[in-house]
């Protein structure tokens, strides 16, 4: 699987396990909704310091997003 997809995937887990919308994660990691979106959507290329800023709210690490489900 593509990484960006993989971490989209992730994300999109994560941020619904939290029962957070994205406009609610972009707002807490000071972020576009719409950059959270291409994300989840694997068409977005995140860096390594936006998944920290990422992971934060959500309550995960940084890597968490980037490794395959169990």
């Amino acid at each position: 699987m593509a990484i960006k997809k993989l971490v989209g995937q992730n994300l999109k887990r994560f941020r619904e396990a939290a029962e957070m919308f994205q406009e609610v994660l972009a707002f807490e990691c000071d972020l576009r909704r719409t950059y959270i979106s291409g994300v989840e959507r694997g068409i977005r290329n995140p860096t390594v310091v936006v998944l920290g800023r990422l992971a934060e709210p959500l309550g995960v690490e940084p890597w968490q997003l980037l490794a395959p489900e169990e």
